[in-house]
């Protein structure tokens, strides 16, 4: 049976030190919780694939402040994890500091870049996913308004909104889309009170589908949908079962097959950037029993028939991580 170590603090950090084999490699949670049905839980779910066909163990460890980063990078780097994996852009300054302190062991950053000799950072194109349920939102859509939910308000969370808002009105050039941000401190990728607020205040603007890229609080927002009878979107994991036939669909972005690729390859792991996108499934979109009776067969061949133009390169999906506009919407 695969025993998976459950590192809650820095006191259990400390404990990495003794009894545990130098090859098991390490994943560390951003703030929003292990178990977020989204982004984290997503890369739990990779990492528990690897340890399932594998017969290994890895340690893990849920990040519960900002100041823990660097000690929980350290804590696992000395204890002979390898390799470490990170999940969030906001570990970016700390492993820069990290990383060149420990020149045996090899780290992978997922939403990030980090330009050091045993880092692998994974980034993915979101936009071209979100534009493909964009897409599906401004076919669904009766009212002509639809709406997006960010968490923190930063420059990758600004790309899934823009792509979002590009497929919109590639379905209906005549469609409002409503973008709002949570907040700006992390807190913001876990307030689903908040996000709950937001969706019901774009409701109220006319929007009758809503995507949510925001963590924990986009639970909020798929709960507040479902309750005002509306239609959300997910993220990051296929969320259509939270609220089956209420949920049009979610933009899959695969941070399992990250983190699982990541721990097959161990300590040889291949440093420099890894692009996740259509052209390779790192990202998509989810149709399963939970949404099928939303998707119609046109709606379905439209959006196959965009991510056919995108994987080809006849469409390009803007970048606001590229060039910070939005052509579609403004924030």
């Amino acid at each position: 049976m695969t025993l998976t170590k459950h590192l809650l603090g820095a006191a259990a950090t400390l404990a990495l030190t003794s009894g545990m084999a130098l090859a098991d490699p390490a994943i560390i949670y951003d703030l929003g919780g292990k178990f977020d049905k989204s982004f984290n839980e997503s890369a739990f779910n990779g990492a528990t694939l690897w340890a399932k066909e594998t017969g290994g163990t890895f340690k893990e460890l849920e990040m519960q402040s900002e100041a823990q980063r660097e000690q929980a990078l350290r804590r696992l780097a000395e204890s002979g994890a390898n390799p470490v994996v990170m999940t969030g852009f906001a570990f970016g300054d700390v492993l820069n500091q990290v990383a060149p302190d420990f020149p045996d062991t090899k780290f992978a950053i997922i939403d990030m870049v980090v330009d050091q000799p045993n880092v692998k950072s994974v980034v993915f194109s979101e936009h071209e996913g979100s534009y493909l349920v964009g897409l599906l939102a401004g076919m669904a859509s009766k009212t002509g308004t639809v709406g997006f939910v960010g968490g923190m308000d930063i420059p990758l969370i600004r790309k899934f909104g823009c792509g979002y808002a590009q497929g919109v009105v590639a379905a209906n050039p005549a469609a409002k889309v409503i973008l709002n941000m949570t907040g700006t401190t992390p807190a913001a990728w876990n307030d689903p009170v908040k996000g709950g607020e937001l969706a019901k205040s774009q409701k109220a603007q006319g929007a009758d589908v809503i995507y949510a890229a925001a963590g924990s609080t986009g639970l909020g927002v798929l709960q507040a949908a479902a309750d005002e009878g509306i239609l959300s979107i997910g993220v990051d994991a296929n969320q259509n079962y939270l609220h089956p036939g209420q949920v049009l669909t979610s933009m899959l972005k695969r941070v399992d097959v990250a983190v699982y690729s990541a721990f097959m390859e161990g300590a040889d792991m291949t440093p420099g950037i890894n692009v996740l996108g259509l052209a390779n499934e790192g990202v998509g979109y989810a149709l399963d029993e939970n949404n099928a009776a939303l998707i119609t067969p046109e709606m379905k061949a439209a959006v196959d028939a965009a991510a056919a133009k995108i994987k080809s390169g006849e469409l390009v999906v803007h970048d606001y991580m590229s060039d910070d506009t939005c052509p579609a919407a403004t924030f």
